[in-house]
This record gives structure tokens, C-alpha cells and sequence, in this order.
């Protein structure tokens, strides 16, 4: 097919110009060139394709139909290899990203506006969800790249970290007096303690790993909304359990209070996961190269 392609081209052009010698300079071929490739199509088609004549060619009825075909298959040819370049050069295209709502408001949204700052055409499709799900559809290829709470263990992915964060416990004014000495994770797990929802990555690894301690707890509260974390710590309904460099805010400001603890929890990371058998697309690349510089 690709030899009959070739071929086809040629045909076209000597269509255009009724005439072998003036297809054979714009194609920068030789008039003989020309003549045997056309003479070649014609006996693969079985089928005459022009009307020789000393002034030069005419497309009989057969060649005529062919060219209405062959000049609308070429342009739509050209049409794709011109939209091919612009989506190489991030011109045009869709970046689909899977993150969770927590991720996308406290770290990712600088990115996604410095990579439109620089590549306005492209577009963004944003699928929330969690960890679990996130790496569910990214194998199913509705994503190209998600945004995900670390550690992961999946052999099928590629994982690149860009933050470390750290998990923390916080609590209003009612519980300030806890903040006199480390606890350890028996007196905390007696504490109302705010998590996230049982399948928040983030949850799971808190609780793995105070477990790993020997100490198993039992949440009094569970919300959907990281913000609903800091809120309901700030009201003093029990200590919640969240992100230091999520927090940053409310730490700053004094609206809630870092509890210490005997043995932190270790640090974790945030990072960039993708498929490893399939070739990022060139925005792909290009924002994944972003958040790892960090700008």
C-alpha cells in the first residue's frame, strides 16, 4: 500500500496538470520517471487512467472518478500530518489529568496555570477521584498522567515523586494543653480524631503505619473534604489528621495547633504516576518536566 500510495501521488499531481513533463518538475522527477509510474498504476488498477495526446494528458471517465478519490484521501493526509505538527509543537491537543480534589487546590493549580501561561492551546480534561480509582482509569487510558498520594505499589506504572509531604495532627484552642509534650500514639488514639474517608490513600497510610506501632484507632469522625479536616479541628471537635504543607494557612495563622508526637509519622510523597509500556504524549511530557522542576 505504501508503494501504491507513492504512486497515487504522482497521479494526482499529473491530474492537476494535464501534462507529464510539468508533474515531473514539481514532483522533481523525470519525465520518464513519471510516465512508468503512472503506466504501473494503470496496469495494478487494470485500468487505462489517461488520454495520451501530443498536447499532453486528459483523464478519461474512470481517472476522473479516481481522482475525486485520491485528491480528497491526500488532503485529508496532508490535513493530518499538519494537525501531527501542530500537536508536537503543543499548538493544539488534550492533556487529560487524573488528580484528587485535595491535591488539586493545595498543589497542582500553579502548575496547570503556568503550563497554560506557556501552551494556551492546549486543552485540560480534569478527572478527580481517588488514589485507587485514579490508577484504575489510567490503565484504561482515560487519563494520560494522575496526580497521586504515594506510596503505591503497581508494577504496570511508572512513578515519579515531586513533593514530599508530611502527615500531621492538629487541634483548636479547647485542646491546646496537649501541646505541652509529645504524645505517644496510645494517648492519641483515646483522642475524637477527624480523618478522611476510609479510602483516602492518605488515611490508609496513617493508619498502616500506627498500626505497624501496635496501636490500632478508630476515628470519631470521617469527612469527605480535606477542608472539612481543618475546619472541624478549628471548632474543636476533635484533632485532625492532615497535611503540614496543606495546612500551611491555618498553621500560620494560629487557627489550629501542630500536636507532636513521640514518633512522627514518615514523610510520604506526592507525585506523577503514568503507564510504563505507553509513550507520553508531548504535552504529557512537557507538564510532567514542568512539575518536576517545580516552577
Amino acid at each position: 500500500m505504501s508503494v501504491k500510495l507513492d504512486l497515487y501521488k504522482v497521479f494526482s499531481i499529473v491530474g492537476k496538470n494535464e501534462s507529464f513533463s510539468k508533474a515531473a518538475k514539481e514532483l522533481y522527477m523525470t519525465q520518464p520517471a513519471v510516465s512508468q509510474a503512472i503506466s504501473q498504476l494503470e496496469r495494478e488498477l487494470d485500468t487505462r487512467l489517461f488520454n495520451r495526446t501530443p498536447r499532453g494528458v486528459t483523464l478519461t471517465d474512470a481517472g476522473r472518478i479516481l481522482f475525486e478519490y485520491v485528491n480528497s484521501a491526500i488532503s485529508l493526509i496532508d490535513g493530518a500530518e499538519e494537525k501531527l505538527l501542530e500537536f508536537k509543537n503543543l499548538t493544539a491537543g488534550e492533556l487529560k489529568i487524573g488528580v484528587g480534589d485535595t491535591i488539586s487546590r493545595y498543589y497542582l493549580l500553579p502548575f496547570l496555570e503556568s503550563f497554560h501561561g506557556k501552551y494556551p492551546n492546549i486543552r485540560f480534561r480534569i478527572i478527580n477521584g481517588t488514589t485507587k480509582e485514579l490508577c484504575a482509569i489510567l490503565k484504561t487510558g482515560q487519563v494520560d498522567i494522575a496526580i497521586c498520594n504515594f506510596p503505591i505499589e503497581d508494577s504496570a506504572l511508572t512513578l515519579r515523586p515531586c513533593i514530599e509531604i508530611e502527615d500531621i495532627f492538629v487541634c483548636g484552642e479547647k485542646y491546646k494543653t496537649l501541646l505541652k509534650r509529645p504524645l505517644t500514639f496510645e494517648q492519641l488514639k483515646k483522642l475524637p480524631l477527624i480523618f478522611l474517608e476510609e479510602t483516602a490513600n492518605s488515611r490508609v497510610y496513617v493508619e498502616e503505619y500506627i498500626l505497624s506501632q501496635g496501636i490500632q484507632i478508630t476515628p470519631e469522625f470521617e469527612l469527605g473534604s480535606y477542608d472539612l479536616l481543618l475546619e472541624f479541628a478549628r471548632i474543636n471537635l476533635g484533632i485532625a489528621c492532615v497535611i503540614r504543607e496543606f495546612s500551611a494557612d491555618y498553621l500560620d495563622r494560629g487557627i489550629v495547633h501542630e500536636i507532636k508526637l513521640e514518633q512522627p509519622i514518615p514523610k510520604r510523597s506526592i507525585g506523577v504516576c503514568h503507564l510504563k509500556n505507553v509513550p507520553l504524549s508531548p504535552a504529557a511530557t512537557r507538564f510532567v518536566g514542568l512539575m518536576g522542576k517545580g516552577d
